[in-house]
């Protein structure tokens, strides 16, 4: 008669079934893992959408804005290299700033905002050189407007004298005011650089004072990084 054979431990012997409780044991395992796995990420998601989604989402927006692609040109004095000009990806170089032109509009103050989200400012023109390098960059940019502003940091919004936003002296005899402008004080204390399409012509006298309500393109101007 044969007859099963209980080891000291309480095992049974090779070649009889294992008990039920041992089998039911081994098949739940990999299952407890899985489920306990699911569980910990559902809270991780659950804590990062919690935290996006009441208050980071503006530091995330401005992470977003400060994770810029720099280009670099070498900076060279006398002949010699000494180290690199760079200026954010898409901006034009000019000198020692850098120049950013908007492809849509705002008003004069938002566009003051946006700028300065940038890290930069609307642009703050110091001589006719740089004048006459924003005009045909202007004028480079195909629009199917008949004529396209470009809002610049100046403006007579606060006090009704004209002021620059990195508080420039205003100099009128620095300035490049269409003839017969700037006008109507009274409403238009802003100043966009006027651009009528491509065939404009050739001459870098294009201020115009508008209202600061109006929609425009804008300019922001950051300085050089030097690397």
């Amino acid at each position: 008669m044969a007859v099963e054979i209980m080891n000291r431990r309480g095992s049974v012997s090779p070649g009889t079934a294992a008990p039920a409780e041992e089998r039911s044991c081994s098949w739940m395992k990999p299952w407890v893992f899985l489920v306990s796995a699911l569980a910990i990420k559902t809270a991780f998601v659950t804590i990062y959408l919690v935290i996006f989604l009441h208050g980071s989402y503006g530091q995330y927006k401005t992470l977003l804005q400060n994770a810029t692609e720099w280009c670099c040109v070498p900076s060279v004095s006398a002949g010699k290299k000494e180290g690199w000009m760079c200026c954010p990806k898409g901006w034009k170089r000019f000198q020692k700033s850098c120049y950013y032109i908007s492809d849509y509009k705002m008003s004069w103050a938002e566009s003051v905002q946006n700028c300065t989200g940038m890290g930069s400012h609307l642009v703050v023109i110091n001589s006719k050189a740089e004048q006459e390098f924003l005009f045909n960059l202007a004028k480079g940019v195909f629009t199917n407007d008949y004529e396209t502003k470009y809002y610049i940091g100046l403006s007579a919004y606060k006090n009704g004298q004209w002021q620059w936003v990195d508080q420039t002296p205003y100099k009128k005899a620095d300035t490049f005011w269409k003839p017969g402008e700037p006008n109507l004080l009274f409403a238009e204390r802003c100043a966009a650089i006027h651009v009528k399409g491509n065939t404009d012509p050739n001459t870098y006298s294009n201020w115009n004072n508008i209202l600061c309500f109006t929609s425009c393109y804008r300019i922001c101007e950051l300085a050089v990084k030097f690397v």
